[in-house]
């Protein structure tokens, strides 16, 4: 196996080929389009190549001894990212059962022998140029999930993932009979805030809450969401009560801690967060938003009891004619 001393910054191109001379003649071919070029003697070397390598295409003789080249493209398939790296396989059969064979292990197209230079070269270049447009969309529809997915101003997740996720994680805690918990907060007295600061502070201080309270709620599977306004929710899978109820106090004292000035706040001179925490385990005859609801609920008991707390609610029984769904009780003791 060799390298070319072409550029580095040039397309790395593969070749698996047992004739030496016929590796000579694609290396001298392509060299000349200035790509950078691997060889190997077989396929079993060849899977060893593309796994060092990452060949950005792959020339793959068809009739190989120890591995054949149908064999070693279904194999290069079956690696992640594959996808995007298109297989162009040589070969001296042209009967309709071996080019249906090298399309259903993967190969991207196929040239025959002898090799008309010219044709191979148009191809190699519309194969690279093709796997080059598909990364660039794949990245492009990726960027534009994020941005349909994410509030434009606090960079956390905006309503409509918000409800998309808890419905995907509240079937997922169905699944594998697992709680789920869901937080409510709200800046106590944000209109006021607005009222004294303007609205760039407050925009300003709607972006530093949301990072305190991804700060406290860092799990994968955790969800920090901005609900509306200066509201906000916090989606916590596979989390008890007790656990949920720790995760909003965090939250509320990273809030504070924050020491953002509030003159006209009738709780603290600093901005302050009122928190709703609900968590049940899901089945599916029971409505997601009866989860909300209670989160809800609890947010609203939050600010009637002097906002700048945590308060969990715990979810209502529904009338089911199976018996009945466990839910987690309450802290026994009042929070503050």
């Amino acid at each position: 196996m060799n390298a070319s001393a072409a550029p580095s910054d040039t397309s790395i191109i593969l070749i698996v080929d047992d004739d030496r001379f016929m590796r000579m003649q694609l290396r001298q071919c392509l060299e000349r389009e200035r790509y950078q070029v691997i060889e190997a003697i077989n396929g079993e070397k060849g899977l060893e190549a593309y796994k060092t390598n990452q060949p950005n295409l792959v020339l793959l003789d068809a009739l190989m001894p120890v591995m054949d080249g149908f064999e070693c493209c279904s194999q290069i398939m079956a690696h992640p990212g594959a996808e995007h790296t298109p297989v162009l396989m040589i070969t001296g059969l042209e009967d309709q059962q071996s080019v249906d064979r090298a399309f259903e292990v993967g190969a991207s197209d196929y040239v025959t022998k002898p090799i008309h230079w010219a044709v191979l070269r148009q191809r190699v270049k519309r194969l690279l140029h093709q796997a080059r447009l598909q990364r660039q969309l794949e990245e492009a529809n990726e960027r534009l999930k994020q941005l349909v997915s994410l509030d434009g101003l606090t960079q956390v997740a905006n309503r409509r993932r918000f409800d998309e996720y808890l419905d995907q994680e509240w079937r997922r805690m169905v699944r594998e009979e697992l709680p789920i918990s869901l937080v409510l907060c709200d800046i106590d007295f944000f209109k006021r805030f607005n009222d004294t600061y303007g609205h760039q502070a407050g925009d300003r201080c709607l972006q530093q809450v949301a990072q305190s309270l991804m700060h406290a709620a860092r799990r994968p599977a955790d969800l920090v969401a901005r609900y509306g306004g200066e509201e906000f929710a916090v989606i916590l899978p596979n989390t008890k009560a007790q656990g949920a109820v720790q995760v909003a106090e965090e939250m509320r004292s990273q809030v504070r801690s924050l020491a953002i000035a509030h003159a006209d706040s009738p709780v603290s001179s600093l901005l302050t967060l009122s928190l709703g925490v609900a968590s049940i385990l899901p089945k599916l005859e029971i409505p997601v938003a009866s989860l909300i609801a209670t989160a809800d609920k609890a947010l609203y008991q939050a600010k009637a009891q002097g906002r700048d707390r945590v308060v969990y609610s715990q979810p209502l029984l529904p009338q089911l004619p199976s018996s009945p769904t466990p839910f987690f009780p309450p802290s026994p003791h009042p929070l503050p």
